[in-house]
């Protein structure tokens, strides 16, 4: 069975860092690929970033040269480093895994509908 466990969510002033993980367990990271996703109040589901077997990266537009996606296949955990935050960054943040087959390319693996398994997700909130 697939779980996906977040952590390192929080308040942070605006410009602070912020580093988010998802654990994952019942997959292999060599298998999925794994995307992190936020939801602000009001809005729909957005992807930030993902990463896949290349790897293939994926980033948003908003967080490119600010976020940066990481994995550990020791500790089957993908990291997801938020520097420069900003107020419009606040976010529950979500970790999600597809398998490799579905992640044909950088389009998919940036769409929710492409994931199959997701975390509870973690509040990532900046104060300006």
């Amino acid at each position: 069975e697939v779980h996906l466990v977040e952590s390192g969510g929080g308040l942070v002033q605006d410009g602070g860092s912020l580093k988010l993980s998802c654990e994952t367990s019942g997959l292999g990271l060599n298998d999925y690929v794994i995307g992190w996703f936020r939801q602000a109040p009001g809005k729909e589901r957005e992807g930030v970033s993902s990463i896949g077997r290349g790897p293939v990266i994926f980033y948003a537009d908003s967080v490119k040269d600010r976020f940066s996606i990481s994995s550990d296949s020791a500790k089957s955990t993908v990291m997801l480093q938020m520097n420069s935050l900003k107020p419009e960054d606040t976010a529950v943040y979500y970790c999600a895994a597809a398998p490799n087959q579905k992640a044909m390319n950088v389009w998919r693996i940036s769409q929710p509908g492409t994931y199959d398994y997701w975390g509870q997700g973690t509040q990532v909130t900046v104060s300006s």
